[in-house]
Formats: C-alpha cells, sequence, structure tokens
C-alpha cells in the first residue's frame, strides 16, 4: 500500500493524460473536465493526502467542473466568432459599377471587391454604363443588381 501511496501521483498523471487524448476525439470538454479533476488529484497527491482522500478530491472537482465550467465554456467555443459573410451571402449589398448596359436579360457589371460579373436589372430601367448599382441577389452565375439610389425591387416570383 505505502507503494501505491508513494507513487499515485504518476497514476493521476497517466489518467490525465489518457482523458485528454480521449478528449482530442470527443471534443465535448467531458474528459477535459475530468482531466481537470486528475488535476487536483496529483496535487492531493503531491500534498500527501491518502489514496482515497484523492479519489474523493478528483472527483469533487471533476463534478464541479463539469457542473460549472463546461456548459459556458462550450457555449463560447459554439458561438458564431466572425459574423462575416461569405460566397455569395458577402456580395448581396455590395457595391459597383456598369460596365455594360445592364437590362432585364442581361449586360455586365464590376463590384466593388474587383470581380466582373453578368447582370441583370431588378426591375425598373436599364442601367448605362457608369451607372452605380447595389447587388440585391445572386441566382446561379448572375448579379440582380438595381441602381444605387433605387430601392430594391419586389422579388420576383418565377421559380
Amino acid at each position: 500500500m505505502e507503494f501505491i501511496e508513494q507513487w499515485a501521483w504518476v497514476g493521476w498523471l497517466v489518467l490525465i493524460a489518457l482523458f485528454l487524448a480521449v478528449e482530442v476525439f470527443a471534443g465535448e470538454l467531458t474528459f477535459l473536465m475530468l482531466a481537470l479533476g486528475g488535476v487536483a488529484g496529483v496535487l492531493s497527491a503531491m500534498a500527501g493526502a491518502p489514496v482515497w482522500l484523492q479519489v474523493i478530491i478528483a472527483a469533487i472537482a471533476a463534478v464541479a467542473a463539469l457542473a460549472l465550467l463546461r456548459a459556458p465554456l462550450l457555449k463560447r467555443l459554439r458561438r458564431r466568432s466572425d459574423p462575416k459573410k461569405f460566397n455569395v451571402d458577402g456580395l448581396i449589398g455590395l457595391e459597383g459599377v456598369v460596365t455594360t448596359t445592364v437590362t432585364a436579360l442581361g449586360g455586365r457589371v464590376k463590384l466593388a471587391n474587383g470581380e466582373d460579373w453578368t447582370a441583370r436589372v431588378a426591375g425598373g430601367t436599364d442601367l448605362p454604363p457608369l451607372t452605380p448599382i447595389v447587388v440585391r441577389d445572386i441566382q446561379g452565375a448572375t448579379a440582380i443588381v438595381t441602381g444605387a439610389g433605387q430601392r430594391p425591387a419586389a422579388p420576383n416570383q418565377e421559380s
């Protein structure tokens, strides 16, 4: 029994490593909280507590970590950290200029991000070259645009 008490800290370190390895694959922070309980077990072993007390301290620390830390940490990890829009969503509202007259059938625009797009006007009149535009929608490879000072047209019910 003296051997176990003398080397219990090594057992705790092995247990912590095991919990951390499982956590890498699980990703739910449960095993991380158990590893924190293991840290409490190591500290109590270093302080000279008997093995039965080390287990109780580790269990209490793990349960406390699960109850108090896991939920807020998961919430923080899962919240959307970058509200910036990407791909097609990032083009909606982007300004640009007409390069070839844009009609209800087609035309070309150059967007503020430097991309050239085929475009159609979203209701209203044709837009001549050099007219400022705003992208209102993307349909396939075509930007649906309006003049920069115009209100957006009602959505077309075609599908």
